[in-house]
């Protein structure tokens, strides 16, 4: 009887330890070329960016109407966050983007240094 007892409680207290893990999403796989749309004030235009991803680490190029330049990111789950700097009309910009990533799309914001801000949406090849 004690040996029944026994396994009904280890069996219990693994149930329990089961029930009571929090179930952690995986990071969405963003590498590949993806080609951007993106919307602001100043117009619009269609950037390329070739990422790696090595876990949550974020590496690759942008190619688009403000030159070429190395990106570095991160990825959460599905929370994705680009930067890059470049020299446009004789100011170093940093230029963020920061959204979701569903698959292979994406969107959210993008921040153009002291040039303001707009939206991307974006697309994996």
């Amino acid at each position: 009887m004690n040996t029944m007892r026994r396994v009904l409680m280890i069996s219990l207290a693994a149930v329990a330890a089961f029930a009571g893990s929090t179930v952690v999403a995986a990071d969405a796989n963003v590498a590949g070329v993806w080609t951007m749309t993106v919307e602001t004030s100043q117009g619009s235009g269609t950037p390329t960016f070739n990422l790696k991803q090595d876990g949550k680490a974020i590496t690759g190029s942008y190619k688009g109407s403000l030159g070429e330049a190395p990106v570095t990111g991160t990825i959460d789950g599905n929370a994705i966050t680009l930067k890059y700097n470049i020299a446009t009309q004789g100011v170093e910009l940093t230029v963020t983007y920061s959204g979701t990533v569903d698959g292979a799309t994406m969107k959210g914001k993008v921040v153009l240094g002291e040039f303001g801000e707009g939206t991307f949406s974006g697309k994996k090849s």
